[in-house]
């Protein structure tokens, strides 16, 4: 039997029907898994395009901007944010910061349609040949899809969402505005979001500024920013640059020669600033308004752009005026000790040291504050350590800590040594602050004062009178310790400085600067509660027959005691409410001792109208604010208005500049040129209070203890506070001319007798005093009852 071999022909009629059937078998088998998978991938794709968040909003894409906020010379000094960044269109970014980027993160972006497949099987094949992650194929479309809508986790659902996203976003965004939302959006590091805020974070430049060096670093850094930071890895930043750079000219953006230039240009980056610690009460108050009127989403994410009246010198001014001020006299309360004491970390002895070592200065500048460790003791000085540098403190840089405080009373709990040596004050391996007073420029050697950190707090607020600008305002001695903002929120007594409201009533009822006040001893009973009132001067004596401008001038307590109980309390109230002051006040007539606490920028912005001719304008820290796009948000409060005449307003200053003059305010003569203004003292020396002006600057001073403590024996306004008034006045008043206080038309003059508040007889001595036109004496000095009227006593009802 012979073997047959197929020769290719085709098989007989059966065997040729098998064939048929095997292949159309065959064909339908293909294509029902073909049809199969098409309907599984349909419904896998169906399935995670259910729930694909919506792409509506990238037509109009606006990412998180800080808010930030300008001083009145718009200069920045601050910013609000979540996100920091600013946006700018593609077209003020340089054109080879874009093709770094594109060099580096996705060099095909032209070209795909939201995911590269080239891309994903060369990382595919990369990743499998080395065992393990070395590429990604994630294009900048997908990237910015990722940062948009979804999460970075890990999973094949969320990668088969992305992909379906970014194609979808090709279709809403054409290529330009995706890659102009990229840009904008991306995280450079330390803070900075988007390629404006990393620009002038890095360089302290604009983007379109930026070089081509400058661009391949900022290009090298989204993919890993702190790894590649040039701050903390400086030589992982500049090998990061190198591919960027060398990426560019596989690309063919530029030639080997550009690379080569540019790699070998050193760059200079701007030093970190962490945070504006510049006006922090100022900027913080501004903060809390925003957020008042636009909610927080707008102003942390919002973009926008807030003007503000403050002035940089005169805060920074103000700021080192306020923390002298404290220091000088929380060291007059006296010394509370080191602030911790030294634990060797070997077997040393207390106070064994190295001291062989050279006094040297190692990077400090005069005016440092520090913490050092006592080393030893002499007669004359204590060495001491801090750091690298070794330095003394001469027993004169601490003779004030002889006197020691035990407690919490600055005025009982306190010792004092008659003549102090250092070992009195200080002790070996005390933990104690210096600050650096000298710096010897040949040989480094440092000497160091004895500080310490105040307790006692402050305010400070400065305003424009004539517009109501907020200069400058400071809530307290550090912001980083307490935030409450004791110019602003703060009510507190202002003693004698509330009296200039009590005396501008009166001149607005008629009275004059030449009335006559009785200040003598006064009793007052409450009806109902029995309790005795017994008001008296701060020197503890009276003065009988004296003139308004005397009893302001010296401060006379029972003269304007009873000044208020003839004119009334309710003209007071409502006199007070007209300039400004919105806190409510006490209805009795401890009101003319300034019982009611009120604001250091209530009380400050009030007695402006007195500089400012009569005019009320409301305080203002904002001139305007606008949005992102420049639209005008808000704008402030111009409106004035004529609250007391401005005969009235003057005459109050004429007796106020007596008070520099002549009376309890007299440090503040050193100014040089007119300046009106009232010392505040409250009972017990809680408070201490100072409010001065010039006709083009009014400034307030507020110091106390935020537990009513007592600021010690005769710390009054006119020695705690206004050599704070006095500092600042002196630095700010320089940049401004100098203006005298303008005479309104119906001022006149008339030469009186003081004791009597009448007209001089011709022929005797008197003085010229001022007054309002009609309200000027026409009475010739008459002879007086008996003494006895200038030492009478009263006994009064009720108060």
């Amino acid at each position: 039997m012979e073997t047959k071999v197929f020769s290719g022909e085709i098989p007989a009629k059966a065997d040729r029907g098998f064939f048929i059937r095997f292949l159309k078998w065959g064909i339908g088998i293909s294509l029902l898994l073909f049809l199969l998978g098409a309907i599984g991938a349909g419904g896998v794709l169906y399935y995670f395009s259910r729930d694909l968040p919506s792409l509506d909003s990238l037509g109009t894409y606006a990412p998180s901007q800080s808010t930030r906020i300008y001083s009145d010379d718009n200069n920045l000094i601050g910013e609000f944010y979540i996100e920091k960044r600013v946006y700018v269109p593609i077209s003020q970014m340089p054109k080879h910061l874009i093709q770094a980027i594109l060099a580096v993160e996705d060099s095909r972006f032209y070209e795909h349609q939201g995911f590269d497949s080239i891309r994903i099987v060369r990382a595919a094949l990369a990743n499998l040949e080395s065992g393990r992650i070395r590429q990604g194929a994630s294009t900048i479309t997908q990237q910015l899809t990722r940062s948009l809508f979804l999460t970075s986790e890990r999973t094949m659902e969320r990668k088969i969402k992305e992909l379906l996203l970014s194609r979808k976003v090709e279709k809403v965004l054409s290529k330009d505005e995706i890659l102009e939302i990229y840009l904008n959006h991306i995280y450079f590091g330390h803070g900075a979001y988007g390629v404006q805020v990393a620009s002038l974070t890095y360089f302290g430049k604009n983007v379109a500024e930026i070089t081509l060096e400058e661009a391949a670093f900022l290009a090298g850094l989204p993919k890993a920013p702190n790894d590649y930071s040039p701050y903390r890895h400086p030589e992982r930043a500049k090998f990061r640059q190198r591919i960027v750079l060398k990426r560019m000219v596989d690309e063919g953006h530029i030639s080997q020669g550009q690379y080569r230039r540019a790699y070998e240009k050193d760059m200079v980056f701007k030093k970190l600033q962490h945070g504006h610690d510049f006006a922090r009460y100022f900027k913080e108050y501004v903060r809390q308004h925003l957020i008042s009127r636009y909610g927080d989403d707008v102003v942390y994410k919002g973009g926008l752009k807030v003007y503000t009246t403050l002035n940089e010198k005169m805060q920074a001014m103000a700021e080192e005026a306020l923390t002298q001020g404290l220091r000088q006299l929380d060291k007059r309360q006296g010394y509370r000790g080191p602030i911790g004491r030294y634990e060797a970390v070997s077997e040393e002895s207390p106070g064994d040291t190295k001291d062989s070592r050279p006094l040297r200065a190692a990077n400090l500048k005069v005016g440092d504050l520090l913490t050092a460790r006592v080393l030893s003791l002499s007669p004359e000085f204590a060495l001491v350590e801090t750091g690298e540098t070794i330095g003394k403190i001469l027993l004169r840089d601490m003779g004030w800590a002889a006197r020691r405080l035990t407690g919490p009373d600055v005025r009982k709990d306190r010792t004092l040594f008659d003549h102090p040596i250092p070992a009195d004050i200080l002790a070996p391996d005390d933990l104690i602050q210096v600050e650096v007073k000298s710096i010897d420029e040949t040989d480094g050697i440092v000497l160091f004062a004895l500080e310490q950190e105040p307790t006692v707090q402050g305010a400070f607020v400065s305003l424009d009178p004539a517009d109501g600008t907020v200069k400058a305002l400071v809530g307290g001695y550090d912001f980083g310790k307490s935030e409450y903002n004791r110019a602003v929120t703060a009510r507190r007594q202002p003693g004698s400085v509330f009296k200039p409201i009590i005396y501008g009533t009166a001149i607005e009822q008629g009275y004059t600067a030449a009335s006559i006040l009785i200040d003598n001893p006064v009793i007052f009973t409450d009806d109902e509660t029995q309790k005795v009132w017994k008001p008296e001067n701060y020197e503890k004596r009276f003065y009988g027959r004296t003139t308004m401008r005397d009893a302001l001038t010296y401060s006379r307590n029972l003269a304007t005691v009873k000044l208020l109980r003839e004119i009334g309390i309710r003209p007071v109230v409502n006199f007070a409410k007209q300039i400004g002051i919105e806190s409510s006040l006490t209805r009795d007539l401890s009101l003319a001792l300034g019982s009611s606490g009120v604001s250091l920028l209530e009380l400050t912005s009030s007695l402006g109208v007195y500089a400012n001719e009569g005019l009320r304008i409301p305080p203002a820290l904002i001139l305007y604010v606008t949005d992102s796009e420049g639209h005008v948000l808000e704008t402030r409060d111009r409106s004035a208005e004529q609250v007391i005449s401005k005969e009235t307003a003057y005459v109050v200053t004429n007796i106020l500049e007596d008070v520099v003059q002549r009376g309890t305010a007299k440090r503040a003569r050193k100014i040089g040129r007119p300046v009106a203004g009232k010392t505040g003292t409250t009972n017990e020396f809680t408070d201490a209070w100072f409010v001065g002006y010039t006709p083009n600057l009014i400034s307030g001073v507020w110091v106390g203890f935020d537990d009513n403590r007592s600021l010690g024996y005769k710390e009054s306004g006119g020695r705690a506070a206004l050599p704070i008034w006095v500092a600042y006045m002196e630095d700010a008043l320089a940049l401004l001319p100098v203006v005298p206080f303008k005479i309104p038309d119906d001022i006149v003059y008339a030469k009186i007798d003081r004791a009597s508040g009448m007209l001089a007889r011709e022929g005797e001595s008197g003085e010229y005093e001022i007054f309002v036109k009609g309200t000027e004496p026409t009475e010739v000095k008459q002879e007086f009852a008996s003494p006895s009227e200038f030492f009478r006593f009263d006994q009064e009802d009720s108060f």
